[in-house]
């Protein structure tokens, strides 16, 4: 039992666990009861073994939702801008919470060695690849300096979406909207990091951003179609970024042909059948016109 709660976070005591757990609970019981959260996918993240998981980033809800998402299943250690380190109270309670700081804009060379410190240590290290929160709601460009963590990690990657955190807490807002608000994340299974580097680390960025872009699309319905179309508003985000998706690929893949749904039968022809079907049990099946043999 105590060797599975030390696994959640290799090389971390005990205490510092337990603190992440309570944490993580009580994340979950607030973004369940305010955002009604729900999350799919968790499973592909593997339990064991160093992993990388590459997300997008809407707000500042994003960190404590998606790290409460794997919630006594394993802990995630966040990278995050160097700037929310400057308040000494803050900066404790980040680094408590398993966060490395970064420098937005730029390879930073000591967090990048520390990222991979820790994914030596066989954790689960998350980034956000657009450097700082979308400012319209759709994914941005992912910067290119994550291609080199991706390059020098050599461990499996595992995509991550989240969508509803830019409606509850757009920014620019000094505090999220509580209530009527809703939060989705999907996590895709995990790519080795053979395959997604065959092509070098700028295709394997390129590939992450249009795989996670496609995911927050497909949450974004899920949202519109569990509140009946109320939520989220029309806004640019209903539409994927043109500079990862272009739009004539995107009409593409919405004109690609689906199997649909079987034709519901008319009241006319139920009442034909019902009746054909009644005079069949009395009458007994249709004469053939031929002689039973003698």
């Amino acid at each position: 039992m105590l060797r599975r709660i030390l696994d959640r976070h290799p090389g971390s005591s005990l205490g510092h666990i337990l603190f992440y757990d309570s944490q993580g609970f009580l994340a979950r019981v607030v973004f369940a009861t305010l955002y009604r959260m729900r999350s799919w996918g968790v499973p592909h993240v593997p339990a064991r073994g160093p992993v990388l998981l590459v997300a997008n980033h809407q707000s500042n809800l994003d960190p404590p939702a998606l790290g409460s998402c794997q919630l006594f299943r394993r802990h995630t250690d966040f990278i995050a801008k160097v700037g929310l380190f400057r308040s000494k109270l803050l900066g404790r309670y980040l680094e408590a919470l398993n966060s490395v700081p970064i420098r937005p804009g730029e390879p930073d060379t000591a967090a990048i060695k520390e990222s991979l410190r820790r994914l030596e240590m066989g954790r689960a290290v998350m980034v956000f690849a657009e450097g700082s929160r979308t400012t319209d709601g759709q994914t941005q460009p992912f910067k290119r300096g994550i291609a080199v963590l991706l390059k020098r990690a050599r461990c499996p990657v595992v995509p991550v979406a989240i969508e509803g955190s830019f409606d509850a807490w757009p920014r620019g807002r000094a505090l999220p909207k509580l209530f009527g608000q809703r939060l989705y994340c999907e996590f895709a299974p995990a790519i080795q990091a053979e395959d997604l580097l065959a092509d070098g680390p700028d295709a394997a960025l390129d590939r992450l951003a249009r795989q996670i872009e496609l995911m927050r699309m497909r949450l974004r319905q899920r949202l519109r179609s569990s509140t009946h179309g109320r939520w989220p508003r029309p806004s640019l985000a209903d539409a994927p970024n043109p500079a990862i998706i272009p739009p004539e690929q995107w009409e593409s893949m919405r004109s690609e042909k689906t199997p649909g749904r079987p034709r519901r039968m008319t009241l006319a022809e139920a009442t034909i059948l019902m009746r054909e079907t009644l005079l069949h049990r009395r009458t007994g099946p249709p004469d053939s016109g031929t002689q039973p043999a003698s």
